[in-house]
């Protein structure tokens, strides 16, 4: 998925607002004005924080500052750090002990938020190496594809954020020292999909809108200056990368241990070190294969009658190759996808895993050329300040692809496989994790929402669909989710071994193709996204985990009382906090910092 904002702050419902006798104990009067002053803190902490961070904003929907493009200035980063100082003695001032446990996790959120901030600035310094991190194309597609403000409004913000994009770039530019190569070409293809919004049917939709001809002239005048801004971008983007490649001197993508462990602990929140998560995907590693050569032991002599078991992991991948065999036509790819949303949305109906809202449309579409790049399937959900929206599947087409890569990733993603990336991006995973998100009485944890508890439950999804009878217990597609689940495993154990352990690329393809069963266009694919990005990798394990392994001990303690349904909509209804602190909201315990 894209970044996106979980919003988070909470209902009056639960702030408790009695007066105060005369009989009535000090501490819990004491303790009331914490509440009372924490929830000042978050109604003042949002509007401050979408006035800093603007862009962030618009994808949640929030619209009151939607003209204003940050210039990223060491002027501005100051600015950023100086924000962080301010709301972390703010909350320092809060005693989070005399706190409600819901909002001391809203607490936790944004204390969190605010470290990852300043982590970012002044320790991993991505804004200086990173140059795909800069890119007017995304705040600029929120304005144009939005409904959350009318149309007029929306080509005002553009224009002004349109205006101020050469001065955007030119602050990019002075920014950018030492960069790695991968990031450089990525940025390269992402700026030069940024004219798939900024282009001539955007100009004659301002043209053709109500805004006064002065306005339309302002914009007209932007517009073309913007284009032109954006193409010296490319061009100095494309030199540069000209040059890393001749002189050999990019800098390496790879995190080190150091910086690993820090980005980890504020981006996963599960309570556990890289490392360790690290140790228990080698041992999960070892049982997923063990249940796969069962599977194909069951199935051997159905697909290869009177031919002798292959030995261990050779069997199981002669009998993946074979299955894979059947998939789409490589035009039908996003229409599969489209056909197979109405069949998931009924099995979870039918047997009442989950309620799914019929009012929030989920809208197959081909990926947006901006956003191409890095992942071939993703979701955009609307934020909580616009409900109303459309989630967005993004499906890339196999247009760019040769025609062996074609074939290569349609047999990744085969007639059993494709069901379940299905049911982790839409039905019942991302998909409906987030409609719930943005119904949290919690602003806080969906805005601020943690990623492994998000990528976590689509991969709990998978499973519990699996489980509850979909696809009739075929061994095909058990063997097939185990290959996916495999694959959640080796993420993890790939993103570290990359990032911390030095594993080669052609270690990794073999991790990948060989222990994990993936075809190579998976297998580079995944080689690639490990290099443009850093622990996000992790956080599909991470947090499946810690889902899967809490439903099975409320299973172990509840018995015949385990409602299956109740417990997914009480899971979800803490909006997308870290699991660590809504096992302890459901069992009752203390909320742990980390």
């Amino acid at each position: 998925m894209k970044r996106t904002l979980l919003c988070l702050a909470l209902s009056s419902a639960l702030l408790g607002c009695a007066s105060h006798s005369a009989n009535e104990p000090v501490a819990a009067v004491a303790t009331q004005g914490q509440q009372q002053a924490f929830d000042a803190l978050v109604n003042d902490f949002i509007p401050a924080f979408w006035q800093q961070y603007p862009t962030w904003g618009l994808y949640v929907g929030h619209a009151e500052h939607a003209g204003d493009l940050e210039i990223p200035t060491a002027q501005a980063r100051a600015k950023d750090l100086a924000f962080v100082a301010l709301w972390e003695q703010k909350l320092a001032a809060i005693d989070i002990q005399a706190l409600a446990a819901p909002k001391q996790i809203d607490y936790l959120l944004i204390k969190n938020q605010l470290g990852s901030i300043r982590f970012g600035i002044e320790e991993l310094k991505s804004w200086q190496w990173d140059p795909s991190e800069y890119n007017v194309a995304g705040g600029i597609a929120q304005l144009a594809t939005g409904s959350f403000a009318p149309l007029e409004v929306r080509l005002r913000a553009i224009s002004e954020r349109l205006a101020k994009t050469p001065a955007y770039y030119a602050a990019a530019r002075s920014n950018i020292q030492n960069p790695t190569l991968e990031h450089t070409q990525l940025a390269v293809v992402q700026n030069q999909g940024a004219f798939s919004i900024i282009n001539d049917d955007l100009l004659a939709q301002a043209k053709s809108s109500t805004l006064s001809d002065a306005e339309k002239a302002q914009f007209e005048k932007a517009y073309h200056k913007a284009k032109a801004a954006i193409k010296a971008q490319i061009d100095w983007l494309q030199a540069l990368e000209s040059d890393l490649e001749e002189q050999g001197n990019a800098r390496s993508f790879r995190l080190g241990e150091d910086l690993y462990e820090k980005k980890f602990a504020f981006d996963i929140q599960s309570g556990l070190t890289a490392k360790e998560l690290y140790n228990k995907a080698l041992a999960d590693k070892a049982a997923v294969l063990k249940e796969m050569n069962r599977i194909t032991d069951q199935l051997w002599s159905r697909y290869f009658p009177g031919q002798p078991r292959l030995a261990g992991n050779a069997g199981v991948k002669k009998l993946i190759d074979k299955l894979a065999k059947r998939h789409v036509a490589r035009d039908g790819f996003v229409d599969a996808v489209k056909a197979q949303i109405p069949e998931l949305e009924a099995f979870v109906n039918q047997h009442q895993l989950l309620t799914l809202d019929p009012n929030k449309p989920l809208v197959v579409r081909e990926t947006p050329e901006y956003m191409r790049g890095v992942a071939g399937a993703s979701i955009s959900a609307p934020g909580p300040y616009d409900k109303g929206g459309n989630t967005y599947y993004n499906v890339t087409p196999l247009d760019g692809m040769t025609d062996a890569q074609a074939e290569s990733y349609l047999r990744e993603y085969n007639h059993w496989m494709l069901q379940v990336l299905n049911i982790h991006e839409a039905i019942p995973g991302h998909y409906a994790q987030l409609v719930y998100s943005n119904q949290s009485p919690s602003l806080v944890k969906s805005l601020f929402g943690n990623g492994a508890m998000v990528e976590g439950w689509a991969v709990y999804a998978e499973r519990m669909m699996l489980e509850a009878g979909y696809g009739n217990n075929e061994p095909e597609l058990w063997l097939m989710y185990y290959k996916w689940n495999l694959r959640t495993i080796c993420n993890t154990i790939l993103d570290y071994s990359v990032h911390v352990l030095n594993m080669s690329e052609d270690k990794a393809l073999d991790l990948l193709m060989n222990d994990a069963f993936q075809e190579e266009a998976e297998a580079r694919g995944k080689w690639r996204r490990v290099s443009l990005s850093q622990v996000q990798l992790t956080s599909y394990y991470a947090g499946y985990r810690e889902i899967y392994d809490f439903r099975e001990a409320q299973k172990k303690d509840l018995g015949d009382k385990f409602d299956l349904k109740a417990f997914n909509e009480q899971f979800l209804s803490y909006g997308s906090s870290p699991v660590r602190y809504i096992k302890a909201l459901m069992s009752g315990q203390e909320i742990q910092a980390q």
